[in-house]
């Protein structure tokens, strides 16, 4: 049975907010009207795809999910069981097949417990899945928008965030503290504002 596709749920009420809260971003948000960003509530295979997808294309990275997805049905024992050669097989390199490794035994040695990780708060999710090799604070950060759905986050470490933030506003320059008070001033919808900054047109 195909699963219907999910996105990433908000309202008129968060717009509103932020549209309230910044008249740059609010000029953007009308521009761009309502966003449609999938979203993937299996944490494991979330997290395993997202390691896929660094630094590839998203038509690579698609083709490899499903070539990796074919081998294992992105099952944590399965997965487990595959030679890092396997993985590397599916179309990517040694030390992303090495990581991918580390999530799997994570997850079946109960390093990890990926069931309870929706209870957790945003910083212990980000502590806890760090400590698996290869998994970084940008990584996490996108499964808390993209799995969890959680509304408050906005990730210093995205290039994109970033660069448009200076494009939105005018900078020559971001320091983490004038990011920080662009993150304060979208919170508590900090995700919503995240993903209006990645729709905004590049200037490249």
């Amino acid at each position: 049975m195909i699963k219907p596709d999910q996105y990433f749920e908000y309202s008129e009420k968060e717009l509103a907010y932020l549209r309230k809260k910044d008249k740059k971003l609010g000029a953007a948000i009308d521009k761009i009207g309502m966003i449609q960003r999938k979203t993937n509530p299996n944490l494991f295979s979330a997290l395993v795809e997202s390691i896929v997808s660094q630094q590839i294309s998203n038509k690579a990275a698609i083709t490899v999910s499903q070539r990796l997805n074919a081998l294992c049905d992105m099952d944590a024992n399965r997965l487990h069981l595959l030679s890092a050669e396997e993985i590397q097989a599916c179309g990517m390199s040694m030390t992303k097949a090495s990581y991918i490794k580390n999530i799997a035994a994570a997850a079946v040695n109960k390093i990890i417990d990926f069931d309870t990780l929706p209870e957790k708060s945003d910083q212990e999710i980000i502590d806890s899945l760090t400590t698996i090799k290869g998994v970084g604070v940008w990584t996490v950060e996108m499964l808390l928008i993209f799995s969890l759905m959680r509304p408050d986050v906005v990730s210093y470490g995205d290039l994109i965030i970033r660069r448009n933030m200076m494009a939105l506003y005018g900078l020559k320059e971001l320091p983490k503290e004038k990011f920080l008070r662009y993150k304060k001033r979208y919170s508590p919808y900090g995700s919503v504002a995240s993903l209006y900054l990645w729709a905004l047109p590049s200037k490249d």
